[in-house]
């Protein structure tokens, strides 16, 4: 159904208070992970940093759980919309890392390791779709807990 041009879709403002949410959270995110992947030793499997493997997964969880919450609470507006850019894409946003991902696939791709580039990038994704979908479950049921 496409609108007619009378009634024109409504878009989206950027607003600057939504921007500096997003900055902010991206901030404290970003931090987060920097702390957690300087605390944690380089640890890998064939040249794989695991704690970023993590890093990754454990925000995708963290991000459905959210979302699996958020969408269930009515439309996205005021408070609902602040604490979904401050923490949904700043905090979480900042804290996932997929251009090292991006990087390091590269990196064993240039050192002739295909099948390892991909059963890394692929596995990434895949487990980060995982533990999305798990944590839109787990936050659709929390939901569902509170309003019953």
């Amino acid at each position: 159904m496409t609108p007619s041009p009378s009634r024109p879709v409504p878009q989206p403002r950027l607003r600057p208070h939504d921007v500096a949410l997003v900055a902010v959270g991206g901030a404290v995110g970003t931090a987060l992970r920097a702390g957690l992947v300087l605390a944690a030793p380089p640890q890998g499997v064939d040249d794989v940093d695991v704690a970023v493997l993590a890093i990754n997964v454990a925000g995708a969880f963290a991000l459905g759980l959210l979302l699996g919450r958020l969408a269930l609470r009515g439309p996205d507006r005021g408070r609902q919309r602040a604490g979904r850019l401050l923490v949904g894409t700043g905090v979480l946003g900042g804290f996932t890392t997929y251009s090292t991902l991006a990087l390091d696939t590269a990196h064993l791709l240039q050192e002739g390791r295909a099948g390892m580039a991909l059963a890394y990038a692929l596995g990434t994704v895949l487990l980060g779709a995982g533990a999305a979908l798990a944590g839109i479950r787990c936050g659709a049921r929390a939901h569902g807990r509170r309003g019953a």
